[in-house]
């Protein structure tokens, strides 16, 4: 049998403590070796077989053969860069750099390497997003004229944290629209071009709290959107083609089941609740597909293995940092901003 892949994950707020740590621990194929982070009480209480490093002792410990970077967005790429450097094979949080220019120098690295370079770009396996890809492939809706996305909260105090503040990488543009411009990609690839309005709307905003996005592709139009004071959620998707449309409310459950210790595996992981389900135009509820988070781990293992690729390639994690770079220039701008493949 072979042994587990010995992995260190550097940062345990929210990304490491409820995502990365637990789906890792779901995958056989890995072992959580050690964390660094600050956090020291914490990583004791949840995973007392790790131990906890500096930064520079786990990206210089052999016995590591994967680095996570779970870590403010402004230092992801000087870490991957260590990280890889170092030997390792690399996991990023998204997003993945702050510069389309250093994703993809980093890919260049990972493949001079031969290290696996992946981006944890986890909505990819969201259940409603599943579900939408598997309508269009079965052209169920027809010819689709428009597409509309919505990551909606409401939160009107803002936190003294830095993805609130006004830094490179803070703002919702990097947080949430990451994950609805990667899920418009995999579906339609890169726009023709994009429009973009940017807002900081809550009182002492200090950094992007809502955004609207237009991508052009041709005669379809995709609207991503998202609000920081939203009383009443918007649909989180709806679809609009020649024979149909689909809509559906609610948001993926498996943050929120991570959060509540649920983990793959368990009994309801990744299923919502019924009503949740999306309706068509005409009649009919589609039941959603169950959202699987623990897919992301499993084709590491397989990647590194090297028998197949990684789960997020960071060409396609590039394209990502390339839509935001237009849409904060579009902002700034006031123009449509072309964005040829």
């Amino acid at each position: 049998m072979t042994a587990p892949i010995r992995t260190g994950l550097i940062g345990y707020g929210l990304s490491g403590a409820r995502f990365h740590a637990p789906l890792l621990a779901a995958e056989p194929a890995f072992s959580l070796a050690a964390v660094a982070t600050r956090k020291a009480s914490e990583v004791a209480r949840d995973w007392p077989g790790a131990r906890v490093l500096s930064q520079d002792e786990l990206l210089a410990e052999p016995s590591l053969e994967l680095v996570i970077i779970a870590t403010p967005n402004d230092s992801h790429a000087a870490l991957a860069e260590r990280a890889l450097l170092a030997g390792k094979h690399v996991v990023v949080e998204k997003p993945f750099t702050l510069d389309s220019a250093d994703a993809l120098r980093l890919d260049a690295l990972a493949r001079e390497r031969g290290r696996c370079l992946t981006v944890f770009h986890n909505r990819r396996w969201d259940g409603d997003f599943l579900t939408v890809r598997q309508l269009l492939e079965q052209g169920r809706l027809g010819r689709l004229f428009s597409f509309e996305s919505h990551f909606d909260r409401f939160r009107p105090q803002v936190k003294a944290r830095w993805k609130e503040d006004d830094v490179p990488g803070g703002g919702t543009l990097w947080d949430l629209g990451s994950h609805l411009i990667d899920q418009a990609l995999q579906l339609f690839g890169m726009p023709e071009s994009i429009t973009a309005d940017l807002g900081r709307q809550r009182t002492g905003a200090r950094a992007t709290d809502w955004f609207h996005l237009l991508l052009r592709y041709g005669e379809l139009r995709v609207l991503l959107h998202s609000g920081s004071v939203v009383h009443e959620p918007w649909p989180r998707f709806v679809l609009q083609g020649e024979a149909e449309a689909w809509s559906k409310y609610g948001l993926d459950p498996q943050e929120e089941q991570l959060g509540a210790g649920l983990r793959p595996g368990m009994a309801g992981w990744g299923i919502e609740p019924p009503e949740r389900s999306g309706r068509m135009s005409h009649g009919g509820i589609v039941p959603g597909l169950p959202g699987r988070y623990e897919a992301f781990y499993r084709q590491l293992a397989v990647a590194i293995a090297g028998e197949g690729p990684v789960p997020v390639t960071a060409e396609s994690a590039a394209q990502v940092i390339r839509v935001i770079e237009a849409a904060e220039r579009s902002a700034r701008e006031g123009r449509r901003i072309p964005l040829p493949g």
